[in-house]
């Protein structure tokens, strides 16, 4: 007998405890590879989902301004030198900036102030396809505009011009359809005529010029700040702003799942680990009289404490191979029972795997670590006793 035979001895001498702790062990560790890929997952597409609700990045044109005032008498500030930005450049340049892939949605607008049936109204150009996708919150009745004859109205205007769907509306000359009207939002859009950006461009006298364009970059691994320097890099001559607000509520969100993924982790190893070390207590008191034994015949302190750590340390390298391929197998599965809408692949990671082999073979050493002290500070003699 060494060190090598007895704890292997003594695992199989004991088989239905020694799976039961396999099992337990294994069940811990399969959860948490689990939950560490569901919150990864999980959290990047609640980016994705939480970018639809607005950018969080504003590219505008550099404009001066001067503040009038007179008597004491503040009269505002007043822009002049009015300037646009070109939308096929400063789209391509956003869209090649080096965090390029971190870019969701890039929508230009063009915003004009008109008189529809004598009542003034902003009418503001987009490209509705990426306006969508950044907007997926608006729910219109009827629909979106196929083409550049078509106009989206927001409620409040449409309710000012007593316009309903197919209704015939004349901007600057030009007679437009009324596709679709939305739904109440809140917000500023419903205030204003949306149709497409290269139609009002044109009725403006100013294609392919937007006055701003909003960026929705997805931020859950990268800090804002290095995507807006990116940008203005990329656009020396136009101002960007990142809004901050928006961002922090995304990344505390994001935050909240992944703390609470690896609060649970925690817990679910901590628990595995107490197992594990009450398996090796029981153990040790069920085998005074061997540990007596292996003193009186020559075996150290040291070779005592090693007998009872091997036997824990073996048990987790069964469970570290178990239950990381259970973990990968339920990562499969799990977003798709829970209707996450996230991608649900995960693939067998080497290096992943040596990492949590690694993880479990240390927490195992260390969970048997107490108990194998008591079993190793045990007198000889009084174990011997009762034989």
């Amino acid at each position: 007998m060494n060190l090598a035979t007895i704890p292997l001895r003594n695992l199989r001498r004991k088989l239905p405890r020694t799976l039961l702790s396999a099992a337990v062990f294994s069940l811990g560790i399969a959860s948490v590879v689990a939950l560490a890929h569901l919150s990864k997952v999980v959290g990047d597409s609640l980016e994705r989902k939480m970018t639809a609700f607005g950018a969080n990045v504003l590219v505008t044109p550099r404009t001066q301004s001067l503040s009038v005032g007179y008597g004491g008498l503040s009269l505002g500030d007043v822009s002049f030198d009015m300037r646009y930005l070109p939308v096929a450049e400063t789209v391509a340049a956003v869209r090649a900036i080096p965090m390029k892939d971190t870019i969701s949605v890039v929508a230009p607008k063009f915003a004009l102030l008109t008189r529809v049936g004598g009542v003034p109204v902003g009418v503001v150009g987009v490209d509705f396809p990426s306006e969508r996708g950044i907007k997926r919150y608006w729910q219109p009745r009827g629909d979106f505009p196929a083409g550049d004859d078509g106009v989206l109205a927001g409620s409040a205007a449409a309710a000012a011009l007593s316009l309903d769907l197919g209704d015939a509306v004349t901007i600057e000359g030009r007679t437009f359809r009324v596709a679709g009207v939305l739904a109440p939002t809140g917000s500023e859009d419903d205030r204003v005529i949306f149709a497409d950006i290269a139609a009002v461009q044109r009725l403006a006298g100013k294609e392919n010029m937007a006055h701003f364009v909003e960026v929705a970059a997805l931020c859950a691994g990268c800090p804002i700040d290095e995507i807006t320097a990116q940008i203005q890099a990329a656009l020396p001559e136009a101002s960007i702003t990142a809004m901050q607000h928006v961002v922090k509520q995304r990344m505390a969100a994001i935050s909240f799942v992944k703390h609470l993924a690896l609060s649970v982790s925690l817990v679910i190893m901590l628990t595995a680990c107490a197992m594990i070390g009450l398996s090796v207590f029981s153990s040790v008191n069920e085998r005074k009289n061997e540990i007596g034994v292996l003193r009186a015949v020559g075996f150290s302190k040291a070779g005592v404490f090693s007998l009872f750590c091997l036997e824990a340390v073996l048990t987790g390298m069964v469970a570290a191979v178990v239950g990381y391929v259970g973990g990968v197998l339920a990562a499969g599965i799990v977003p798709d029972i829970l209707e996450t809408g996230a991608t649900s692949a995960m693939a067998f990671d080497l290096g992943e795997f040596l990492l949590t082999f690694a993880a479990v073979t240390a927490l195992s050493a260390a969970a048997a670590a107490p108990p194998s002290l008591a079993a190793a500070r045990l007198d000889p003699a009084a174990a011997l006793v009762t034989l």
